[in-house]
């Protein structure tokens, strides 16, 4: 972060300064205490389970020169009315102050899918070029949003920010605290459905990151997706569209999938996109697992085009570019001759398909095919219907066994019985141990096998139980 007195955190969180005004925060902004350095901010978040109030003189004695909290303690602190609040407005005031300073763009993606691979991947695309920051892992809502602003300084060329909602409104509140100059939108898909209330409430939530655009910002659309292509009717600016249909403005063409479920593509940039009048046309191959992520890809690359990166150096890096987060098609070729699929992070219907897709690719009709499915959340009325498709579409897929964990997920080992005459081909068992002890028996050299649920399911543990290189090491066994 910029360095800041104490007396300009004040002012710029509306707070009452409890410290000497000329003290310096110069280190980084953190809410865990455990990650406090030299001139830290600490920003003492109530939280569900623990207060960071209770860790202030813990923060201090580590290194941090002032707190941000909601009462006075005995440390140097600014006393707001709420802090989660006070923390965006200080993001909103460094970055117009980076803003002023320099020339630093600012790139915001929103999606129901895809926001975190395609962040990665864009930050790969724009390191080259100046210094660059990206978010870890999915810091991507009220807290981890400003977190992530904090993390620039004057040296900052790009800032590539996720932006994730839950409801209407709350895209508006992460642009007003960082008004993107270009405003990527993936997908509108099912995810938080039940949240939303209905997709037509997830078109609009998400249309407020293109509605937020800085001025003389650019929205970047994807033209595949009817609902996201509509926004450009709300854009204050500018549009470029991206996609596989003609009328895209940045396209894959000759789209093939080899085994590996990896993409190849011929990448065409209509003329003008990249500030050029000739038309561009250059190779890509992926190293991303999944037919999906060739969005990703084309969106990623839409935004570094737009930002001044030309089209041989957007279809180089991607062809280079990996996976960073974990947990997100994560593919572990074990010793033992299995190999381990990890999309565990997260699920709703959208992605839930895609995955089960690509695992069929790479399974192919010489490799036994195996899904372990955990609960799509937060997907409200829809739920029930929603796990049934997926299990229709295991059997579609000719996937040739199917483990379903835990009771919310019951709806998917429904559908598949269902859609299919199914003896032992769909199992069902309670919890993640129960999981892990089946497919200690059943697993066997040549299996091709994702594991894909919601994060709060706990399936991303028997993920990385599998992946592991000793195959005994499995949930519920002893640990190394």
């Amino acid at each position: 972060m910029i360095e800041l007195t104490a007396a300009q955190v004040a002012a710029a969180t509306g707070g009452r300064l409890a410290a000497d005004p000329d003290v310096r925060v110069g280190g980084p902004v953190v809410v865990d205490s455990r990650r406090v350095a030299p001139g830290s901010l600490f920003v003492a978040l109530p939280g569900e389970h623990v207060d960071g109030h209770d860790f202030a003189a813990g923060a201090v004695a580590a290194g941090a020169t002032l707190v941000l909290a909601a009462r006075e303690l005995d440390v140097p602190c600014v006393v707001v009315d709420d802090v989660q609040t006070a923390l965006g407005e200080l993001a909103r005031h460094v970055l117009a102050t980076l803003r002023e300073r320099g020339d630093l763009r600012v790139v915001g993606i929103t999606g129901s899918v895809g926001k975190t691979t395609t962040k990665d991947l864009l930050g790969q695309l724009l390191r080259p070029d100046g210094e660059t920051v990206v978010p870890q892992g999915s810091f991507n809502n009220e807290i981890g949003l400003p977190l992530t602003v904090l993390e620039a300084d004057e040296s900052t060329r790009f800032l590539v920010l996720e932006m994730g909602a839950s409801g209407v409104g709350h895209l508006t509140y992460l642009t007003r605290i960082a008004p993107p100059d270009v405003s990527v939108v993936l997908v509108v898909g099912s995810a938080h459905l039940g949240e939303f209330g209905g997709i037509d409430a997830v078109a609009r939530a998400k249309a407020e990151i293109v509605t937020g655009l800085a001025a003389g910002g650019v929205a970047v659309l994807n033209t595949d997706d009817l609902r996201v292509a509509a926004m450009a009717g709300v854009a204050p600016g500018d549009v470029v569209t991206f996609g596989t249909i003609p009328a895209a403005d940045v396209r894959a063409e000759d789209l093939s999938i080899d085994r590996t479920g990896r993409a190849s593509f011929t990448l065409r940039v209509r003329s003008g996109v990249a500030g050029t009048d000739a038309e561009a046309r250059v190779p890509v191959t992926l190293g991303l697992v999944g037919e999906h992520h060739v969005t990703n890809a084309l969106a990623a690359a839409t935004a570094a085009l737009r930002l001044g990166v030309a089209p041989d150096d957007v279809a180089a890096r991607l062809s280079d570019a990996t996976a960073l987060s974990p947990h997100r098609m994560q593919v572990t070729e074990r010793p033992d001759g299995i190999t381990v699929i990890d999309d565990s992070y997260n699920a709703n219907p959208d992605s839930m398909r895609a995955a089960l897709r690509a695992l069929a690719v790479m399974a192919g009709r010489d490799r036994r095919s195996v899904a372990v499915l955990g609960e799509m959340l937060e997907l409200g009325d829809d739920s029930r219907v929603a796990h049934d498709d997926i299990g229709r579409l295991v059997v579609r897929l000719n996937v040739k066994l199917l483990v379903v964990v835990g009771e919310g997920a019951g709806g998917i080992h429904d559908g598949a019985t269902q859609e299919g005459s199914w003896g032992d081909e769909t199992r069902f068992v309670p919890d993640v141990e129960s999981a892990a002890a089946l497919l200690r028996d059943e697993l066997r050299e040549g299996d091709v096998v994702l594991v894909k649920a919601s994060n709060g399911s706990g399936l991303w543990r028997l993920g990385d139980e599998l992946a592991a290189a000793d195959a005994d090491r499995m949930v519920g066994g002893d640990r190394a």
